[in-house]
């Protein structure tokens, strides 16, 4: 192609160094990116531009005014609030049940009882007999794996080992 190049690429005749030219790629396009001018006047996207542009936060909103007490929208769930409610009775209890049976006093059934996490029943007291039971059900898994499947598992295991080594 003899097209001449753009002055902006040939090397500069009054700088003796090199320097970088900086040419970011296009992005995708913004709201704010469409200057007003060009928008119609019924267009949604000229309030979202001037409302940008107008200086307004959360802090000008007086807290007396019920109507503005929050920008933020309602939460979905019901804000968890953690509790700290169980005596060392309730946790030996706890503990008592789920030696008994571990099958009917599952940590979820537990955790509803005692209202509190499943996370916190978790620390409280353990079933190593269901451990074992899962660990047995796994490795049944595991003896009807393929050769490939079972070196694929191996080779991940491997990768995951060297994760933090290379630090």
């Amino acid at each position: 192609m003899r097209v001449k190049p753009d002055p902006s690429f040939l090397p500069s005749k009054t700088e003796t160094q090199d320097h970088i030219i900086f040419n970011p790629p296009s992005s995708t396009p913004n709201v704010y990116h469409t200057p007003s001018l060009f928008l119609p006047q019924d267009d949604p996207r000229r309030k979202l531009h001037t409302r940008a542009l107008t200086p307004q936060s959360a802090s000008t909103t007086s807290p007396a005014d019920p109507s503005q007490t929050s920008a933020l929208p309602k939460p979905i769930r019901p804000i968890y609030e953690k509790k700290y409610h169980l005596t060392p009775q309730q946790v030996e209890e706890v503990r008592a049940l789920r030696k008994e049976d571990p099958r009917k006093w599952t940590r979820v059934r537990l955790a509803e009882k005692f209202e509190c996490s499943q996370f916190f029943i978790s620390l409280c007291c353990s079933a190593p007999e269901i451990k074992e039971e899962r660990e047995k059900q796994l490795e049944e898994i595991k003896r009807k794996w393929g050769r490939r499947k079972t070196e694929a598992r191996e080779a991940r295991w491997i990768r995951k080992e060297g994760w933090g080594m290379d630090a």
